[in-house]
């Protein structure tokens, strides 16, 4: 299955459903000897795990990673390496309607469509959980490109047809700061004033 696998030269397989133990990542292709920075990659975590607000998820998952392999005395050592983040907050009672009906919203046909099987449980392999290895791995790629002088600034830009205007990015620090304080992640005071209004 190809498309749990992304990348060529730092390449990542993603592991796990939503219900299931665990989800995870492993990372081939990180060179030896990058610093790896639990603290950042949990703070990253940290920034996706559910529960943070009314537009996320309400399941209850504290996102905890583990290193598994491909690290020693915190440096990376070439050979793979293995992330692991436990599943605290499995309800798959939750979904016991869902046994004969597809979710709505979600890839639950599609995933069926594609492979013949589906788990029901919050929608397995194709949840939103999946996500959370994601960006375990994007954190060990960011901590690669800052050693390289390169860092990567994201956020929102609209909201439905809230458009949100270039932000002067002489001012990162308040521009992440901005984007930290508000549940849709953007960094433009002006869609946020827009937002209120409308609501």
């Amino acid at each position: 299955m190809a498309g749990n696998s992304f990348g060529k030269l730092f390449k990542i397989t993603t592991f796990g459903e939503s219900h299931g133990i665990a989800i995870g990542v492993i990372i081939d292709g990180c060179p030896a000897g990058l610093t790896i920075d639990i603290d950042f990659i949990q703070s990253e975590l940290d920034k996706r795990k559910p529960g943070q607000s009314k537009i996320t998820t309400q399941r209850k998952e504290s996102d905890i990673v583990q290193i598994l392999s491909g690290t020693f005395e915190g440096k990376s050592t070439g050979t793979p390496i293995s992330l692991l983040i436990p599943n605290e907050d499995q309800r798959s009672k939750d979904y016991g309607h869902n046994v004969d009906v597809y979710r709505p919203s979600h890839a639950d046909y599609t995933y069926d469509a594609k492979y013949g099987i589906r788990d029901h449980r919050g929608g397995g392999r194709s949840s939103a959980r999946e996500t959370a290895a994601r960006v375990a791995a994007g954190a060990i790629a960011k901590l690669f490109l800052k050693e390289k002088g390169i860092e990567i600034f994201a956020h929102v830009t609209a909201v439905g047809q809230i458009n949100a205007p270039n932000f002067d990015s002489s001012n990162l620090t308040e521009a992440l700061n901005i984007r930290e304080e508000n549940i849709v992640r953007c960094a433009a005071d002006h869609l946020l004033r827009q937002r209120s209004n409308r609501i």
